[in-house]
């Protein structure tokens, strides 16, 4: 048996490995450099083409891009109407601003407990919560596996609730053959550099419906408009009038951003089919080890996984899982955790939420980690975090 790095031992390699890392190449800089040299950074032609992109990859008919996923969360929230008295039904484990979008509007969070096979929320417990303050689901496609749309869907249908789908983990991501950003009310993307694509920063909010477009438009534009046939005073015709006529904020995204973005969606394919053949290794690895057991899928989703997650069986290893991970870390993988119960934190335990609202979300945190996953991994990248995972795995066997 190898001796663990921790140890004493050899690590699998030199060089550190993160969990996630931009691809940037060549052509995107060049779609970078032409914007800098334009005469448009911001408010220009490359924001109407990165949404234009969007609609037609994901077949959503409106997309709106602003500055990032947690933006187009908060707009998708004022679009929906959610303020004060309201209840919207969210997952724990997922990133705090699929929960913190509701309280900048004043409402409040309900966290539904989560599916302990594929991690997404079940929908019975989304039932289970709604109330006659419930005005809204927000279902967080983690990893980027597809919720269970149609029960989430149906469930919205039933109660007359808003579904707004936080797919910052999964675009390129199909439900039953459609492409996830055309099947909610609303879909929340991310595009942060751990994200299958990126800008840098950035995010977008796609909708089918022409009423919650304009919402969106203006939550993101400091809630102005020129558009005449939304304003009270229709016999102003000057041409640089304007007016504000909801409460909206400065969630504008730059054209560099934008025309970095449509530069990654042009191989946006590419970026899949890596990640999937990673995700194929990863699962032949590892589907063997009675110490680990994987995040299991719906047969209706077409997954283009952001995390893999491997799930650690506590009572077949002689560590915890921050032996596990600290013993990763020493062989040069360098894994990360996702995601604390958002309820946990301090900043909610003071608003009132404790412990044990979701034991199944609660037991599977405390022994998740997630693995290098990014397209620009060669397969000795790959070979030595499954070597690592395995070695660490024997060591650590009861």
């Amino acid at each position: 048996m190898e001796k663990l790095a921790i140890h004493g031992g050899n690590p699998v390699r030199e060089k550190k490995i993160f969990y996630g890392h931009q691809c940037i190449e060549e052509d995107d800089i060049e779609a970078v450099s032409q914007v800098l040299r334009s005469d448009h950074l911001t408010c220009g032609p490359k924001i109407k083409e990165l949404e234009h992109t969007l609609e037609i990859y994901t077949g959503a008919k409106y997309a709106v891009a602003v500055s990032n996923g947690t933006a187009a969360l908060h707009c998708a929230c004022i679009a929906a109407d959610i303020g004060y008295g309201d209840e919207v039904i969210t997952t724990p484990i997922t990133f705090a601003a699929s929960a913190n979008c509701v309280l900048y509007c004043g409402a409040r969070p309900v966290f539904a407990d989560i599916d302990p096979d594929t991690y997404n929320i079940d929908p019975d417990s989304i039932r289970a919560h709604v109330t006659e303050k419930t005005k809204a689901v927000i279902a967080v496609d983690f990893t980027g596996q597809s919720i269970r749309n149609k029960e989430i869907r149906d469930i919205c249908n039933e109660y007359g609730l808003i579904f707004i789908e936080d797919a910052a983990h999964a675009i390129g991501t199909k439900y039953n053959g459609r492409c996830v950003g055309s099947l909610a009310d609303m879909t929340c993307f991310s595009f942060h550099p751990v994200k299958t694509i990126t800008g840098g920063e950035g995010g977008a909010v796609l909708t089918n419906k022409k009423g919650l477009y304009q919402k969106l438009i203006l939550a993101h534009t400091h809630g102005i408009t020129r558009d005449r046939s939304m304003m009270s005073d229709v016999s102003q015709k000057e041409p640089w009038y304007y007016e504000e006529i909801s409460l909206g904020y400065n969630y504008r995204i730059t054209d560099f951003q934008a025309a970095l973005i449509t530069s990654q969606m042009n191989k946006i394919d590419r970026f899949i089919e890596r990640r999937k053949i990673i995700v194929k290794a990863y699962d032949e690895a590892f589907m063997g080890l009675p110490e680990i057991i994987l995040q299991q899928e719906i047969p209706e989703s077409d997954t283009c996984h952001h995390l893999y997650i491997i799930r650690l069986v506590q009572e077949r290893l002689n560590c915890t899982r921050e032996g596990f991970f600290n013993a990763m870390a020493a062989e040069n993988i360098q894994c990360q955790v996702h995601y604390i119960p958002v309820y946990w934190f301090p900043y909610y335990q003071r608003l009132g939420y404790i412990k044990g609202l979701c034991p199944k979300a609660e037991e599977i945190y405390q022994n998740i980690m997630s693995i290098p996953l990014y397209p620009k991994m060669d397969d000795q990248d790959v070979e030595d975090v499954i070597h690592a995972v395995i070695k660490v795995t024997e060591n650590y066997r009861k």
